[in-house]
């Protein structure tokens, strides 16, 4: 986990060089605790987080800047601006337009098209309208674009391979999912030039080997996959309808929707899952900002020593007395100014009520968002899988499972995006040879099923979403 940098409020970084050195220690770290040798692995799959992206100097390989991170804020006036804009509501109405006489679901997206601070898009559009040097070697064709893993690639080959594949491209919401192109269009709404782009490869593919020196050996790099996508694949969703709950530093609902693209509106969006081959699988997520982060803030802020005290702290306890957590601490995707804050603070209150109210947000977003999800997607769900760090929070997980009422599984590992990765770099090496291989591999460590009616939690959910309107715009 490299450490965020802040260097102006509101302001989220990463320093490539920290995150470089990081990168290489755990690979090597990871060798010698398995007792191997580098000379020993077949091939090296590449899991990273995704949205944070930087740009460089093609020839020179000289950053711009450092990381800007999925949770920075700095195009939150440029997105309020957009939003606002004549242009936009044009374009709304002409891709209404289209959709209604066409029915093609490629129309529908830019119909609703709405900016958000979230999105690499208008990050990428601030770095050229601010950073001077980028914007001129852009004009020569002397700049890079690249999220982590492109940059990871870039580094381990020396400069030689310079390339993303499908799953991290369409999470940047520059690449457009039904043509599978970067989107020219937004790129000219937004002045971002064309050229800064990587070529796209196969998610499970052969991206060439690392540099001799850096393990002493070259490594095939076998697989290159965003983290959401590689913890759907680590987790065997491999049919339609197959669910992923990811909880950890934000949260992420993913749905395997197969060979169909859905593009639905507003809470959901289409990414590739990835692409072997011929085949290419779509996902509909969902996203909830700060999970991990806020329970990471209250760890800081010693309302507890150590995380695996939380669920016990919450259960220690009837209910929240009434106080509610607003998440907000970095960012969200709907309202950038959205305060954090607890609300219904009594003085017989204490950090039991505090860390239960936080924990409470967490199932109450959840059941958000899978209502969403059942309402837009019309397939039938499957099996939900939980993974992440806060997956381990049986309070929350026991929580989540009441109120959608369905049964959640959770793997003995949970971190899944390594494990995603790695099946992708077997299957490409040649080490595993289809799926149903991997399936034979899965590991249950827990299964939650409904135990409480949603009835239950109904005056806390009702006061959670009282306090909710207060917040906004803050």
């Amino acid at each position: 986990q490299v450490e965020s940098l802040y260097p102006r409020p509101g302001w989220v970084e990463l320093d490539p060089e920290v995150l470089w050195s990081q990168f290489i220690g755990v690979i090597k770290e990871a060798v010698q605790v398995a007792g191997l040798h580098m000379r020993q692995i077949a091939g090296l799959g590449i899991s990273t987080q995704r949205g944070s992206f930087i740009t460089w100097h093609k020839r020179t390989g000289k950053p711009f800047h450092n990381f800007i991170s999925w949770q920075d804020l700095r195009s939150a006036e440029l997105v309020n601006s957009w939003n606002k804009s004549l242009l936009l509501k044009v374009i709304h109405v002409i891709f209404t337009v289209l959709h209604f006489l066409t029915g093609n679901d490629r129309y529908l997206a830019p119909s609703f098209l709405t900016f958000s601070t979230h999105q690499t898009s208008m990050k990428l559009s601030w770095v050229f309208k601010n950073i001077h040097e980028a914007e001129e070697a852009a004009k020569k064709n002397n700049c890079c674009f690249g999220t982590v893993d492109t940059w990871l690639l870039y580094r381990l080959t020396k400069g030689s391979v310079y390339a993303t594949d499908y799953s991290n491209a369409s999470s940047t919401g520059i690449f457009e999912p039904f043509t599978k192109c970067w989107n020219p269009t937004l790129c000219n709404l937004l002045s971002i030039p064309m050229s800064v782009y990587p070529p796209v490869k196969d998610t499970s593919f052969n991206f060439g080997s690392t540099d001799s020196e850096i393990f002493g050996v070259p490594i095939p790099i076998m697989a290159v996959v965003a983290d959401q996508q590689s913890a759907m694949f680590g987790e065997c969703c491999f049919h339609p309808g197959d669910v992923k709950l990811t909880m950890g530093t934000g949260g992420f609902w993913n749905v395997n929707t197969g060979k169909h693209l859905f593009a639905s509106r507003r809470s959901l969006y289409p990414v590739i899952g990835w692409k072997i081959g011929e085949e290419v699988v779509y996902l509909t997520e969902g996203s909830i900002s700060d999970i991990g982060t806020a329970i990471k803030w209250a760890q800081d802020m010693e309302l507890f020593t150590n995380v695996d005290e939380t669920a016990e702290m919450a259960q220690s306890i009837a209910d929240s007395q009434g106080v509610c957590f607003i998440p907000g601490l970095q960012v969200s995707g709907c309202d950038p100014y959205l305060c954090a804050s607890f609300m219904g603070l009594k003085p017989s209150t204490n950090r039991n009520h505090l860390v239960r109210a936080m924990l409470e947000s967490v199932a109450f977003r959840n059941k958000l968002l899978y209502d969403i999800i059942v309402k837009k997607v019309h397939i039938p769900l499957r099996t939900i899988r939980a993974d992440g760090g806060v997956s381990n929070n049986s309070f929350v997980m026991q929580m989540t499972s009441d109120l959608i009422n369905k049964k959640i599984e959770k793997p003995a590992n949970a971190d899944m995006s390594s494990l995603g990765a790695a099946f992708l770099a077997g299957l490409a090496s040649g080490f595993w040879t289809d799926k149903e291989q991997l399936k034979k591999l899965r590991r249950i460590e827990a299964v939650f099923e409904p135990q409480k009616d949603l009835e239950e939690y109904r005056p806390a959910m009702d006061a959670w979403l009282q306090a909710m309107k207060h917040s906004p715009h803050w």
